[in-house]
């Protein structure tokens, strides 16, 4: 459940820190008094896109923080794993989320930076907000599958993943199918300029980074007369010469003296033997160098010949040698392509017929579970509207078949008659606002035992009702809090006086003239005034008073059955 919602700076809210508690919350107050501000908060909790306007004025950044007590074996925790952030599952969760003026959006969990999409994933498991404009998705006919799907349960989901990584490889075969039955007369006269690029370069030999190693034998060949004479002049001078011959004197010298002051002189004689070892060593790799050098002008003009080659194929192909050679293997394969191109046709269409049978094989098994799933989710709906005052509703959610899809071959629709006598039909054509609050509060309460989200959220779902309805929409959200947190926004007294906890939302003027919104959870004693004025208006009298008390008495009265 949501334990704690922590607001600071978020529009007209200053700060606020909230606990919450396990049943039914109801929010309440004046229009205006910034109740859907809280339920904004939660959405940016799980993953709701920000804007600088929600930065209260005067402010640099607005502060949310949310703490989730979970249960041990709840999806979330998997969910948080899988996408590597800490947690201990004997510990709340802790998300908090930050909105900068300047437009940036920061966001941890367990103090853990996490980006939108990763909050997003993990807000799936943990928040189920349903707006008062949301009843307009229930017309949004490609959902109507999705939802089917996900009653279905795991029996649909292991067939439906079969038949969607063998869609996949059926759509890979069918573009690939189309590229070559798209092959231009362009590209097939293109296959006789590969083949003579292909003999070009073939007939080149080419070797990975042989050109590399060309220019380098090629520059000591061209230079290796003044190379020799160099390396011969460094030779003669340091051991034929007078270096290694002056070093040698120099430690002779300081070898008669060195006694006389050990202490300055003997490291400055090491210095100088190890110089002369060194300068000895350096003087051998002169010679072994010199004499290693190479007079061959034939050897150099074949070198420049191959140069030459490469740097016309360079011209052509490609800045290197690697490059030629990733020009031919590509051009190869193409050529291949083009060279086999009815036999690859032939293939490609043999293989599309025995994917596209396996495909309608498992699409069909996939309409018999939708089907059975249909029947039985139709019941469930109809029997959640007879307790939210629409008995005689008659519910069906319609299966129409087609071409296949990543989803099988059926599209699916929900279908309404609220009137006895007159046959189903689309949600849109039939459907009042009141209806569609009840029928979505119906779907809520049946999926809520399947999702197993903790936290449902209603903000303002009872609009367009009233009387029984509003009452019975009131006793359903309490009903559904036996499963999960359930919050609600709302301007009736039937929902309020069924909650089991009430909060005040109220906005105020503040002593520095700014407007600043509170809440305040409500004692029994305050529930009877909240109620009260929700029943009467701006002037409470000890009559709304007692038919607030009595409304109370009579919620407990029903929760306790």
């Amino acid at each position: 459940m949501l334990q704690e919602l922590s607001i600071r700076n978020l529009a007209v809210i200053e700060g606020i820190t909230v606990r919450f508690y396990n049943g039914f919350h109801v929010l309440t107050g004046e229009t205006g008094a910034g109740k859907s501000i809280i339920i904004d908060a939660l959405g940016l909790i799980v993953g709701s896109r920000g804007s600088t306007d929600m930065v209260r004025h005067g402010c640099d950044r607005a502060e949310i923080e949310a703490v989730f007590d979970l249960s041990y074996d709840h999806p979330v925790w998997a969910a948080l794993a899988e996408l590597g952030i800490q947690a201990s599952r004997d510990e709340a969760l802790l998300i908090r989320r930050e909105l900068l003026l300047h437009g940036k959006s920061n966001a941890r969990i367990n103090g853990q930076s996490v980006t939108l999409t990763m909050l997003r994933e993990v807000g799936e498991h943990l928040v189920n907000l349903h707006g008062q404009h949301e009843p307009q998705s229930l017309l949004r006919t490609e959902k109507h599958l999705e939802w089917l799907d996900q009653y279905a349960g795991d029996s649909l989901a292991a067939v439906k993943e079969g038949y969607r990584d063998q869609y996949e490889r059926y759509q890979q075969i069918v573009r690939e199918r189309r590229e070559l039955e798209d092959t231009s007369r362009q590209q097939m006269q293109m296959l006789d300029m590969y083949r003579y690029q292909l003999e070009e370069i073939a007939a080149a030999k080419l070797k990975p980074g042989e050109d590399e190693t060309l220019q380098e034998e090629r520059g000591k060949l061209a230079y290796a007369e003044r190379l020799s004479e160099s390396a011969s002049e460094a030779y003669d001078l340091l051991y034929g010469g007078k270096g290694l011959d002056v070093i040698s004197r120099a430690i002779t010298r300081l070898q008669d003296i060195v006694k006389y002051d050990p202490t300055t002189l003997q490291p400055i004689v090491e210095q100088l033997q190890s110089a002369y070892y060194t300068a000895e060593d350096a003087a051998f790799q002169l010679r072994d160098y010199r004499d290693s050098i190479e007079f061959n002008p034939e050897r150099l003009a074949r070198i420049e010949n191959r140069l030459d080659l490469l740097h016309g194929l360079k011209r052509k192909y490609g800045e290197t040698v690697g490059d030629i050679i990733a020009y031919k293997n590509k051009i190869q394969a193409e050529t291949e392509k083009l060279d086999n191109r009815e036999e690859r046709l032939k293939e490609l269409e043999g293989l599309e017929r025995k994917l596209h049978s396996e495909l309608l094989r498992q699409a069909e098994e996939l309409s018999a579970i939708r089907k059975e799933a249909a029947k039985v989710l139709s019941v469930a709906i109809e029997t959640e509207l007879k307790e939210l005052q629409m008995e005689r509703t008659v519910f069906e959610v319609k299966l129409v078949g087609g071409d296949l899809t990543s989803q099988g071959m059926d599209s699916a629709e929900f279908l309404l008659s609220p009137n006895p006598g007159e046959p189903p039909k689309a949600l849109s054509k039939i459907a009042s606002g009141g209806e569609m609050s009840r029928v979505m509060l119906a779907l809520k309460a049946i999926f809520a035992r399947i999702d197993q989200i903790p936290v449902l959220v209603f903000d303002e779902v009872d609009t367009g009702v009233s009387g029984r309805a509003a009452q019975a929409i009131a006793e359903k959200m309490s009903r559904l809090s036996g499963q999960c947190q359930v919050f609600a926004i709302t301007h009736l007294p039937q929902v309020a006086c069924m909650a089991d906890r009430q909060y005040e939302i109220r906005k105020q003027v503040t002593a520095d003239g700014r407007t600043s919104t509170s809440v305040r959870e409500l004692s029994e004693m305050d529930r009877v005034e909240e109620l009260a004025r929700m029943l009467g208006g701006v002037e409470v009298t000890e009559k709304t008073r007692h038919h607030a008390q009595e409304m109370l008495v009579l919620a407990n009265r029903q929760k306790n059955a």
